[in-house]
């Protein structure tokens, strides 16, 4: 059995211990701060308005394209606002375009990996949280690496902004030029870092130049089932999707599957699911990766609508990306539809995920390992 992980302690609970943080940058305050911030600078509160209008609502970050700012300003009001935080080091593509997957460096040598996958109707960004993760699960690549520190809230938003402009730039064939979603379903256990996941959705769905002005209803956040958080979060007035991470309806195999299972059960989570449910009216996505001879038994398809059946839940199942040298592997695919099938008699709805990636170490934490070990991931460099 996987040995139970330590839940990370947020990082602006009193007394906890912080890790070395990057410079503060304009996302990670709200527009009253940026002003107070602007006006120790010497410069008039409104500049603030107008760099949080190009970062936000225009996408720009070179202060060169910030022409309505004073030439003698614009350097030093983009140092103190919009200092660098990501570096990209490899972005990759692959489905003709439509995904493409980044791998930046922050401030302290730490990777972090985010993804941008283009639909007909929609452009969405998946973000990470943490770099690396302390959630321990087996089968996940981020899992194993271990967890390097929370980043902050504007290394979050960061990722989503960057993305968002290329999207805006028409490298998305096939695709609307916005951002129009956000899943927390990257590197890291987003409850984990709770405040500053919970500051940048706010970032997220604040109309710019405040925010990025994304719906709430099109943001999701993803957790293993960190029970007292998904409590906090029901609580915080926000109609986010919850997105639990369940991947196993019994508690022997999800001990071993999810190890913080080990302190928070199944019925413990789904309650806290259900609850958030009820305070929120928004369905909860249940995730499940589809593991070869592990979790995709028929008789657990059978449990798992039972426990799921009237919830307010749909079900997101998961062909595995597997990761080099893992003992894991994919469902066959008779194996994934006699599932599906036994999850929609139980009268649950169900979906399989659309598979994107793969040829980009798809799956979360596979460039970063990559990048690490020195190798060289297939894909098109296209940065």
């Amino acid at each position: 059995m996987t040995s139970l992980p330590l839940i990370p302690v947020d990082p602006d609970a009193p007394g906890a211990r912080r890790a070395a943080m990057p410079p503060q940058h304009l996302a990670d305050l709200d527009l009253a701060g940026r002003k107070d911030l602007v006006t120790k600078l010497g410069e008039s509160a409104f500049r603030a308005r107008q760099v949080s209008t190009h970062y936000f609502g225009r996408l720009v970050r070179d202060p060169a394209q910030m022409t309505d700012l004073p030439a003698s300003s614009r350097e030093r009001l983009a140092d103190q606002l919009l200092p660098r935080l990501l570096t990209p080091v490899r972005e990759l593509a692959c489905d003709d375009g439509a995904t493409r997957k980044a791998l930046w460096r922050l401030h302290d040598g730490s990777l972090v990996e985010s993804v941008l996958m283009g639909y007909p109707d929609r452009v969405t960004v998946c973000i990470s949280s943490q770099a690396g993760c302390g959630m321990a699960c087996p089968f996940c690549a981020t899992g194993q690496a271990g967890l390097t520190r929370n980043l902050s809230t504007a290394e979050i938003v960061d990722q989503a902004v960057y993305l968002a402009g290329v999207a805006a730039s028409g490298k998305v064939a096939g695709s609307p030029p916005r951002l129009s979603h956000v899943v927390f379903m990257g590197m890291g256990e987003p409850l984990a870092n709770y405040n500053r996941v919970i500051a940048a959705i706010r970032r997220l769905v604040a109309p710019a130049p405040e925010g990025l002005g994304l719906s709430q209803r099109h943001i999701t956040v993803s957790t293993v089932g960190l029970v007292p958080a998904i409590h906090r979060l029901a609580s915080e007035d926000l109609s986010v999707t919850l997105a639990l991470s369940l991947h196993a309806p019994d508690d022997e195999l999800r001990d071993e599957l999810v190890p913080v299972n080990q302190r928070w059960k199944v019925c413990e989570v789904l309650d806290a699911a259900w609850a958030y449910a009820a305070r929120t009216g928004r369905r909860v996505s249940i995730e499940y990766a589809m593991i070869k001879d592990v979790n995709d038994q028929p008789w657990r398809a059978d449990l798992l609508g039972r426990l799921l059946a009237g919830k307010l839940a749909h079900v997101n199942l998961i062909p595995l990306n597997p990761t080099p040298g893992s003992r894991w592997d994919a469902s066959p695919k008779p194996v994934e539809r006699e599932f599906v099938r036994r999850l929609r008699d139980a009268g649950v709805s169900t979906t399989v995920r659309d598979t994107r990636g793969r040829e980009i170490d798809g799956a979360c934490g596979q460039l970063a390992a990559a990048e690490d070990s020195g190798t060289d991931p297939a894909g098109e460099m296209t940065a």
